[in-house]
């Protein structure tokens, strides 16, 4: 589903509208960026192709805020600062829409903190931001709304609270 809310896909039904060419941010879960390119390298050159002003301000601004090694190719990062660099890249732009799979799933208790502060950050604009996780502690301190899909259907959709109160036989059957 974030596949296609980000545009990477194609809906086989139905159709997604952007109204007002609404930018878009996505963390998938395989990072989008290039190995060979050190951290620092990937976010100016995404930078430049958000259309940042300043490509090198907002590497740097990324880079300090995420904690990211700039100077070595991303290939040599750890699993962490590989995350990072992902969650990094996906905040060029300053997206109003924020699509995020399993964004904490490799991060440390401090990280996965500050990924949420800046993600907070986003929706307090007035943005959005949707998430797709198996944490349940981080649904329930992160969320508004759920949607559960199983098997490719829409199995429930609504307020966390009203989810909590439903059985998992209930959904998942």
């Amino acid at each position: 589903m974030l596949s296609i809310l980000a545009g990477a896909l194609e809906p086989s039904a139905g159709t997604v509208d952007r109204t007002g060419g609404v930018r878009v941010g996505w963390v998938p879960q395989r990072p989008a960026y290039y190995d060979r390119l050190t951290a620092r390298e990937n976010l100016e050159l995404f930078a430049r192709l958000e259309g940042e002003r300043d490509p090198r301000a907002a590497a740097e601004r990324l880079l300090a805020q995420f904690d990211v090694p700039a100077d070595r190719p991303a290939l040599t990062l750890s699993v962490g600062n590989r995350q990072r660099l992902n969650v990094a890249v996906a905040l060029l732009g300053s997206p109003r829409v924020l699509l995020l799979d399993e964004p904490t799933a490799s991060l440390d208790p401090g990280q996965r903190r500050r990924l949420w502060e800046t993600v907070a950050v986003v929706r307090e604009g007035g943005g959005a931001v949707v998430f797709a996780t198996q944490n349940l502690e981080e649904l329930d301190l992160y969320a508004t709304r759920v949607a559960v899909l199983h098997r490719g259907r829409l199995r429930f959709a609504g307020a966390v609270d009203e989810y909590e109160r439903v059985h998992a036989e209930e959904v998942f059957s």
